[in-house]
């Protein structure tokens, strides 16, 4: 990221809220469950597949933890009176990690049974590295009794080599991904090809250990090793997906579905879409040009307008 990015990125927090809803129209499925069917059905016909992450993280009592869960059952008998082809994702602090352990584990047990009863697959996000422990082992567990669950694994992370051993051995499906979080290089690589080269050895460690894998990535690079690898480990098609978030890199997208690939695309929707806006521009340099050259824009029309009354 050049030093314009980092500066652009940075200021995201000051970006006016009607600016940053607008340009997150593209990568966010609306507020309202009728939005977000809306999108899916759109990718449906597109020949992609979805998974549904409803925004939000970090329960503050109870009753957040429990309308996150009610929230997720709304969206699954959604997904299946329309006869959609979606699966969910979900943050385990939105189900209450941060407040109780067993509260969590109790409330992700009963989204992975009710996910069952519908043939549905639930992922289960990833996020920093203080929660990647517990994550990991509350996958693991519910997995012992529920197939439909999998865990997400970050390639920037040290220990990500072993907890992806841990996975397979277990035949825990996995979806791959970079990795997002700003974290200490005691627990992160900081390198961007040390990255990349420590995603390419994970994946093939996960073809090897024949689990089902989420190819989580936008990188041309990250996915013409995959290609690679899918060809020379001869990895059969049911054995894998690619995966991309809405509204990013949608000439990638149609490339590998053309190509006959099964690809999933990431639907967040909801109301605490503002935070994940932010976060999400500050994470992205080339959304974050487009909506300071908006903004930009924005004050350049308003200089004018304004100019043109005084005359």
């Amino acid at each position: 990221m050049s030093v314009l990015d980092k500066a652009i990125a940075s200021s995201v927090t000051v970006i006016p809220r009607p600016i940053v809803k607008r340009i997150s129209g593209r990568y966010i499925a609306g507020e309202r469950v009728e939005e977000m069917i809306e999108k899916i059905r759109e990718l449906n016909r597109e020949g992609c597949v979805a998974t549904v992450d409803v925004l939000g993280e970090g329960a503050k009592d109870r009753s957040d933890a429990a309308e996150t869960l009610r929230r997720y059952k709304e969206v699954l008998d959604a997904l299946d009176e329309h006869g959609l082809s979606s699966g969910i994702s979900v943050k385990l602090t939105a189900l209450g990690l941060t407040l109780d352990g067993g509260l969590c584990r109790a409330n992700l047990e009963e989204i992975v049974e009710y996910a069952a009863g519908k043939g549905r697959f639930v992922r289960v996000d990833m996020e920093d590295s203080p929660y990647t422990s517990a994550t990991l082992d509350l996958v693991l567990g519910v997995h012992e009794h529920h197939e439909n669950v999998g865990a997400v694994i970050q390639a920037y992370m040290r220990r990500s080599l072993a907890d992806v051993e841990r996975l397979t051995r277990e035949g825990v499906s996995v979806r791959l991904c970079k990795g997002i979080y700003d974290e200490p290089r005691a627990v992160a690589f900081k390198d961007f090809d040390t990255v990349r080269g420590n995603y390419v050895l994970l994946l093939e460690e996960l073809f090897r250990g024949g689990v089902y894998v989420g190819i989580a990535t936008h990188d041309g690079y990250l996915v013409w090793h995959a290609l690679r690898l899918i060809h020379q480990m001869k990895v059969p098609k049911d054995r894998y997906e690619f995966q991309t978030l809405l509204g990013v890199d949608e000439e990638l997208r149609t490339i590998l579905v053309g190509s006959g690939h099964k690809l999933r695309v990431y639907v967040p929707f909801g109301e605490d879409w503002y935070e994940y806006s932010t976060r999400r521009l500050k994470e992205n340099p080339k959304i974050a040009r487009y909506v300071a050259g908006d903004v930009i824009g924005s004050i350049l029309g308003t200089i004018k307008r304004d100019g043109s009354k005084k005359k």
